[in-house]
This record gives C-alpha cells, structure tokens and sequence, in this order.
C-alpha cells in the first residue's frame, strides 16, 4: 500500500512560505509567525518578491533560487500568482503544498479552471497538496502550526478533519481555553486534490491520535470513505458533524468550498455503516471527541452523578436517560456510607445532592471514589461550583466587610490540598472508569485547570456532559458489533455502461424513469414490464402486448413531478 499523502505534508523537515512578508496586517505574515515561534523546529524558507529578509530570516524571491527543495511549500498569495509559484516549486522538486489562497472552485466558472490549472500541475510533477482556500495544518507532535491563531503547544489526542478553515483556526482560542488539544488537524479546503478520505485514513493510522472528529459538508469518494472508516471504527472512535443535509446546507456549502452535499438519510446510513457518531453541534463534536480521546471505555451504562446543586443533577439525569444511560439508585448500603460525609437534608441516592456544601474535598474526592470503588456505577458526572470560581465571583461583594485581604489570598481559602487534589485527578485512570466534570464557573479555576491538565474533559453545560458520555456508551456498542463481511461490489455490465453512456452523450444530468429501471434490471432487481414509446401508434402496440390496464407517462430526466403536471394517466383499460 502506498504512503498516505499527508504523512510528508505533516512532518515536513523544511518548510518554504510564499506570501510571508513583514507587514503584520498580512495573513502570510501571521501564519508564518506561528511556524517560526510556535517551536517547529526545520528549516524555514520565506518567499517575498522584495524582501531580503522576512521576520529575521532571509528571504528569496522565487523557488528556484533557494538552497534546497523543501518538504512543503505554503501559498498564501494572491489567486494570479498561485500557478507560477507552484510551477516553481514543482520544478525544483518540493513534493507537498499547502494552497492556504482563496477564489477558486467556490466563486464559479473561472475559479474551476484556475483549480484546473493548479490540480494539472501537481499531477505533472507528482506533486500533492491540501487546499486551496483552506487554512493550514497544526501536527503538535512537531510543534507545526500554519493557521493564523496560536494553538497550545502541549500535544493533544484528538485528530480533526475539516471542510471548514474556521472551525480549525478561529475556535483555537476556545478550545485552549477548554483543555481540549489536537494531535494533528487538517483544514481541506476545496480538496482539489487531497481530501477528506485522505485525511481520515492518515488520521486512522496516527499514533498519537486516539479519536477522530470530522467536520462534513459533503463526500466525493462515497464508497472509500465508508470502507476507510469501517477499517478505522473497531479500534478508533469517530464523531462527525454532517450540515449539507438541509436545502440551505448544501447551498452554503457549494458556495464555501464547493462541496456537493446528499441529504440526510443518505449520510445517516453511510455514518451507522461505518460505526460514525453523529453530533449535531460543533460544540458536541470539539467535546464528544476530546471525552472519547481521553476517557478510558465504558463497561456498561450505568452513571453515578453527584452535584452540590438540584437542578443540575436532575438535568444530568434527565439527559442520560434521553441517550441510552442510566442513573440507577444506589444500594442501601452505599448510601449509608454517602450519609457519613453529606447534611442530612441532602440526597444520597443517586443522583448525590451535596446541597450548598462546597467543600471541594467531599465533591471532587470523597464521594466520586467511594462511588466508582463500589462496583455500582460504570461512569461519574460531577457538577458543582468550583470553590476558587465562586470566591472569584463574589469577591467584589464581600470586599468591603473582609478587610484588606487580596483577591489572591482570598482564593486561598477555596484552594484544595494539593496532595489531594493530585488524588482526584488520578481517579479515572485509577479505577479505569470515565469521569466528567461539567461546571458554570470561570475555566481558569484552579480545580478545572487540573483537570484539564490532566485529560479530564470540563464542561460548561450539564446536558453537554451527559450527551457526550453518551457517545462514550455509544462507542462501545459499536466496538461490540460483529463485524459483517459486505459483498463484493458486483463488476459493471455492458448493458449498465450503455445506458450511462448515451445519457452523458445526450448531456443529461440524470437518467429518466426508463432509464433508471433499464439500470436497476441489468442487476436483477424487479422492475414493472413497460416500453418506450415515441408515437401514438407504438403505445397501442406495446399496451396491447403488455395488456390492459395500462398506465401512460411522460418519460424525460428534467421532469421530476409528472402529475402536478398532468402528465400521467393510470388504469387506461382500452385504446380508446
């Protein structure tokens, strides 16, 4: 099997910019900012016209006059300069590019034939590349990062393939915030050459990642997309945001990026197929992914919730039941030992209603271990006010009366003992049981950094956190499925070629009814015994030879709805 495209394209040694430039309005000028100080550590070649040196490197004004070939090349240039500049690295043999430019295929006519033009070129020397009109690629394990926002520089273990540019880039800021760190992530763009197939494949053979996510505005390559994921599923999760379902959908992606989008039903089945989880938010698919990359598998669906506040508690409930979960009552005896450390007005049956008791040692320690120890639960949901979060907030009201105590000696009152808390961030690895945290306070509490820091997925929302142990529980029944062996695709026969043939002569962008029964018969499948007629005289023949009742229809690819359009007669019994 030949070396999947994107493996050089990731883990480039040398790496050239065409479009960086000194003027920090640039574009160029920032993405090349992210490779030179976000820690990658190959060569670096700046490409400007003018320049003698760019961002204190030095800097040459074509391809052909640099020291080496490098591993990857990145345009980010105006659209009339992209073919010269790719012809150029062509000739001096860079074999992998990344096309960040935009006002190709997306925007019409002449944009396809620059595509063309650019995919022409690659071909002649063997040339592959992502783009155009994307925005880059981060690998963390090399420290690579071409888009225009910083990422973290702690490696990650959630693989991305988009068909979107900003939810790669713009949501970086967001994300770091949150803990949630890719592996590698791949903005396609146009994907007019490598695509999303590709992207899934590398990322399935990835070490470093340990789930997938996927943002889809529509597939070309239908049938190597299912069997790439089905070979990806049993031993790496999957999660996809499919938008090009709706009407509006799939006009905004054919204008985006030029993606040709299938309805909904379509992907449903190519997504249970392949064993894909399905969200149906952007923010489901950044969480879902980053709990089935860290957590460890779900055993079985029961979940044991502890809050110190009701309504939580009940929604986090309410939502595992709502996807497939369950929060079953503990045993007598489990609660009796929950009594020991909560108020006695508090619940103790699951879900475990701490009340206001913020005593972070019982919520983050005390009641999760003794709950994951007892063999009753197979997953834990804490969701609570974070004590560091709730002295932060009320500070300013109580400012006045506690004396002059600073805003960071009065956290301290809040902080848990770092022995302990060292303890609860081992819990899920402990136990080998996930854990989810989900919490309304600021993320940078000191409790939710630990966390964070140590792959345990935060969460703002309650229900957020239940859906996504949801797709936890989903992912083992889908690791549980037998594997079913498909049939082989049978071999495409004459007559079948005939037919799509003399379509595409006649300039069809569909077949007619006739034809598409003519299609479906070449393979076996039963069709109603009818004939094509093009006079009156040879539709009494036919009716006759087939025998009445008969039913008379227009047959033309451009009418889709006949009877709207009087154009369909049934239970005609006679000639006349």
């Amino acid at each position: 099997m030949s070396e999947n495209p994107l493996h050089l394209l990731m883990n480039p040694q040398s790496i050239a910019v065409a479009g960086a430039n000194n003027n920090p309005s640039k574009m160029g000028t920032i993405q090349a900012l992210n490779i030179v100080k976000g820690g990658y550590g190959g060569r670096f070649y700046p490409i400007h016209p003018v320049e003698k040196t760019v961002l204190g490197c030095p800097a040459y004004a074509t391809p052909e006059v640099l020291p080496e070939a490098p591993d990857l090349a990145i345009l980010i240039v105006p659209i009339r300069a992209v073919a010269s500049l790719l012809e150029g690295f062509g000739k001096i043999g860079t074999k992998r590019a990344i096309v960040i430019t935009a006002g190709f295929k997306e925007t019409g006519a002449a944009g396809r034939d620059m595509e063309k033009k650019i995919n022409e070129i690659a071909d002649r020397y063997q040339m592959r590349f992502v783009g155009p009109n994307c925005m880059g690629v981060i690998n963390s394990g090399i420290s690579l990062n071409t888009t225009v926002l910083a990422t973290s520089r702690e490696p990650g273990l959630l693989g991305f393939a988009s068909q979107s540019g900003t939810f790669l880039s713009q949501t970086l800021p967001y994300l770091n915030k949150r803990g949630i760190r890719f592996s590698k992530a791949i903005s396609l763009g146009n994907e007019a050459n490598i695509n999303i197939v590709d992207a899934l494949e590398y990322l399935g053979e990835d070490e470093q990642t340990k789930a997938i996510i996927l943002y889809i505005e529509g597939i070309r390559e239908g049938r190597r997309f299912l069997d790439v994921a089905r070979n990806i599923t049993p031993h790496k999760p999957i999660a996809a945001l499919y938008v090009g379902g709706s009407a509006s959908g799939a006009r905004a992606g054919l204008s985006h990026t030029g993606a040709m989008a299938g309805p909904d039903f379509l992907y449903n089945g190519i997504f249970k197929q392949a064993g894909i989880i399905r969200v149906n938010t952007i923010e489901d698919l950044y969480y879902h992914g980053w709990t089935l990359a860290t957590q460890p598998p779900m055993r079985g669906k029961r979940v044991g919730v502890m809050t110190n506040s009701g309504g939580p508690s009940t929604t986090i409930s309410y939502t595992c039941d709502a996807v497939g979960l369950e929060v079953p009552r503990f045993s007598d005896g489990l609660q009796n030992e929950i009594r020991k450390h909560i108020e006695p007005h508090a619940s103790a049956s699951n879900p475990v209603d701490m009340t206001f008791d913020l005593s972070m040692n019982k919520l983050a320690l005390t009641l999760p271990e003794m709950v994951m120890k007892s063999g009753e639960v197979d997953a834990v949901v804490l969701h609570g006010t974070m004590m560091t979060g709730y002295l932060k907030e009320v500070y300013p009201t109580l400012k006045d009366i506690i004396g002059n105590i600073s805003l960071e000696d009065f956290l301290k009152y809040g902080q848990m003992d770092r022995t302990i808390a060292n303890e609860t961030f081992k819990l899920p690895s402990k136990y080998n049981m996930p854990m989810l945290i989900s919490s309304f306070f600021d993320h940078e509490d000191n409790y939710i950094k630990g966390y964070q820091d140590t792959n345990t997925p935060v969460f703002y929302s309650p229900e957020n956190t239940a859906r996504a142990l949801g797709s936890l529980y989903l992912y083992k029944q889908i690791k549980e499925r037998a594997p079913r062996k498909e049939a082989a695709l049978p071999k495409i026969k004459k007559e079948a070629t005939e037919i799509i043939l003399k379509a595409l002569d006649n300039k069809q962008k569909a077949l007619d009814e006739y034809e598409a029964k003519q299609l479906l018969a070449c393979y076996g499948v039963p069709v109603t015994k009818e004939a094509l007629a093009a006079k009156v005289e040879d539709a009494l023949k036919t009716a006759k030879k087939i025998g009445y009742p008969v039913a008379l229809k227009a047959c033309s690819w451009k009418i889709m709805h006949k009877s709207g359009k009087g154009l369909i007669a049934l239970n005609v019994e006679n000639e006349t």
